[in-house]
C-alpha cells in the first residue's frame, strides 16, 4: 500500500507514541473526523495499525515497541503513577524492581527513601538509584539486553529465588480484559513470575495504553497483584473482577 503524506505522518506518530487519537489527528491535519477514520482504516488494512475505540495503536502483537519510543510514551502519566507507587513504599524495606520504563520512573521517585534495599535486573534502575546513598542496590546476573538494559535468563531467575522481599514493583507490556498480564519475551516472563513469588506484596505500574495492546505470553493475573497503579479507571467489567479478587486499583489524579 502506498501511503499518502498524511497517512505516513500518522504512522510515524503512532511509532513514536504507540497510540493515536482520531480527534487529535483531525485537529492536527485540519480535516474531518471521517477522513481520519478512513486513514486509520487503510493503515489497519495494510497491517500497520490496530483500530481501538477513538483511534488506533501501533500493531505490536508479536514484537514490542522500541525502548526509546516506549520511554517517551505517556511520560506524564508514568511519572504520576510512579509517584503514587513510591508513596506506598515505606522506608526501611526491601523491594524488587523489574524491567520497564514505568518501573524506571518508580526508581526516580525512590531517591528520597531511606534505608531501602533494591534488588533489580534493570541496569537503568540501578544507575538511577546510585544517587540515593541510603539505598543498597543488588543487581541480578544474566544475559544483558542492550536494547533496554535488562538482564534476563536462567541465571537471573536463580538470583531472584534467593530473596524474599517486602514488595515487588513490576511493569507489563499489555493487559487484557480478562485481567491477564501479557508480555513478549518468554525469558522475561519467567523472571517476572519468580519475582511475584518472592514478594510479600506485588505492585503493578501500568498506564492506560496497556489495555489497548496485545502480547503473546501470559505473565500472571491481576488476581496475583496486591495493587495496580494506573492513570485511568479500568473498564467496569475488569474493575469488578479486581474487586472480587481483592486487587486494589489506585488511579492517579488526572487519570
Amino acid at each position: 500500500m502506498a501511503l499518502n503524506f498524511r497517512q505516513a505522518e500518522i504512522l510515524e506518530l503512532a511509532r513514536a507514541e504507540g497510540r493515536v487519537a482520531v480527534e487529535d489527528l483531525a485537529q492536527r491535519f485540519d480535516v474531518t473526523l471521517q477522513t481520519i477514520r478512513r486513514d486509520l482504516a487503510d493503515l489497519a488494512d495494510a497491517g500497520h495499525l490496530d483500530r481501538v475505540h477513538g483511534g488506533a495503536t501501533l500493531r505490536t502483537g508479536v514484537t514490542n515497541i522500541g525502548y526509546e519510543a516506549r520511554r517517551r510514551m505517556n511520560d506524564a502519566a508514568k511519572t504520576a503513577i510512579a509517584r503514587a507507587c513510591a508513596q506506598a513504599i515505606p522506608d526501611n524495606c526491601s523491594l524488587i524492581l523489574n524491567l520497564g520504563t514505568t518501573t524506571e520512573a518508580v526508581a526516580r521517585e525512590l531517591l528520597g527513601h531511606r534505608n531501602i534495599t533494591v534488588i533489580t535486573n534493570n541496569m537503568n534502575v540501578a544507575n538511577t538509584l546510585v544517587a540515593n546513598p541510603s539505598c543498597e542496590i543488588m543487581v541480578a546476573g544474566g544475559a544483558l539486553r542492550r536494547t533496554d538494559g535488562g538482564l534476563v535468563g536462567e541465571l537471573t531467575t536463580q538470583f531472584f529465588e534467593q530473596f524474599k522481599v517486602d514488595c515487588a514493583v513490576i511493569g507489563v507490556s499489555a493487559l487484557d480484559r480478562e485481567g491477564d498480564l501479557l508480555d513478549f519475551d518468554l525469558a522475561e516472563v519467567r523472571v517476572s513470575k519468580t519475582i511475584i513469588r518472592q514478594a510479600r506484596q506485588t505492585y503493578l505500574v501500568a498506564d492506560h495504553s496497556k489495555l489497548d495492546r496485545s502480547a503473546p505470553a501470559r505473565l500472571a493475573s491481576l488476581s496475583e497483584i496486591t495493587t495496580m497503579f494506573t492513570d485511568r479507571a479500568l473498564p467496569e467489567d475488569l474493575a469488578e473482577k479486581c474487586r472480587g479478587w481483592g486487587t486494589g486499583v489506585r488511579v492517579t489524579e488526572g487519570g
